[in-house]
């Protein structure tokens, strides 16, 4: 594998991927450990006090973990394009018995401030950045505070501002990763490079230790991460089905199917995304404007909703490229098939 990871030793070169809104539970993330990798409590849509309390479980357990944190800046909606927006998807809405008429653009910064106190004042050993990059301000207060802060990273550029920042580790994503893209730039089009091409793009403009995330599902994608730099590979995807895992069911299943496409949309969130294609990524993908949380809020109640249905074609169902690697079994099963 590439560059060590400072003062994380791993037993498996694996981490968990922050899954953040239910899929990461604590039992998921205490199980990477104890298969000897690690795993990452999803800071993502709670609230501090929330937080907290999960930060508890996990550290009670008495294995090494890391807290993933959505970063600013949001991207916010164009209050005409998002009315629209939420007119067109009533119908979505009504057939759950939900009305979005009166729905006005929510743009909050996910508790940013509430969640960097907090980890300050207790810190954890590991703490990732999405969506944004940290002042260095912050970067330096959490690395005296003996957190190490890695950050996600899409491109070279990104990779440099987050050398710039004073970061001690890369999240390396590609586009095949499931789920949101940490891209700082979110109004263009995820660069198409294959994971070992981005990180050899990478590792040309900085020496810092990477990890590699986008589309892993084999062991020999994982040692292939490893002979193109990376210290360890992020899985997500193909940990949905695990038994630690907390996905509802007909996430589960659709995954199982294996017999649907992935696609990057912004339709569910206003930020690009890959899942699994259905209904409301075919019907919405083109007309969904950029706004970031407000069409998160704006579509929450109906995906909800899908999902309490069993209704797998308007619930956001966020799959790597590999997600038909994903098994239902115990994690510790999944990583053993997955180091190489």
């Amino acid at each position: 594998m590439g560059t060590p990871l400072p003062a994380l030793d791993l037993a498996v070169p694996l981490i968990a991927a922050p899954m953040a809104g239910g899929a990461s539970t604590t039992a998921l993330v205490t199980a990477a450990a104890r298969a000897g990798g690690v795993g990452f409590v999803p800071a993502g849509y709670r609230t501090a006090a929330d937080l907290a309390a999960a930060i508890a479980e996990v550290r009670d357990a008495g294995t090494p973990f890391g807290v993933n944190v959505f970063a600013p800046p949001p991207v916010p909606v164009d209050p005409a394009a998002f009315r629209r927006y939420a007119d067109l998807l009533q119908p979505e809405a009504a057939a759950y018995g939900l009305s979005l008429k009166d729905a006005a653009p929510v743009e909050d910064d996910d508790h940013w401030q509430d969640k960097v106190d907090l980890l300050l004042a207790d810190p954890v050993p590991v703490v990732s950045f999405t969506f944004g990059i940290p002042a260095r301000s912050i970067v330096a207060a959490l690395r005296r505070a003996g957190t190490l802060v890695w950050q996600t990273v899409t491109d070279p550029a990104e990779a440099q501002a987050a050398a710039d920042a004073g970061v001690d580790a890369l999240i390396v994503q590609s586009a095949a990763a499931g789920g949101h893209s940490g891209t700082l730039s979110p109004h263009r089009s995820l660069p198409d490079l294959p994971l070992t091409d981005l990180l050899a793009a990478v590792r040309a403009r900085t020496a810092l230790p990477m990890v590699a995330a986008g589309g892993i599902g084999t062991a020999a994608e994982v040692a292939e991460a490893g002979r193109a730099g990376a210290a360890a590979a992020v899985v997500g995807t193909v940990l949905v089905r695990t038994r630690e895992s907390g996905a509802p069911e007909t996430y589960r299943a659709a995954l199982a199917e294996g017999r649907r496409d992935t696609v990057v949309t912004r339709a569910f969130t206003g930020r690009p995304a890959r899942g699994l294609r259905n209904r409301f990524t075919d019907r919405y993908s083109e007309p969904a404007p950029l706004g970031y949380p407000a069409l998160h809020h704006l579509t929450a109640p109906v995906r909800r909703a899908a999902a309490a249905a069993g209704d797998p074609e308007r619930l956001h169902l966020w799959a790597g490229t590999g997600y038909r690697h994903a098994r239902a079994e115990p994690l510790a099963d999944t990583f053993r098939r997955l180091c190489p």
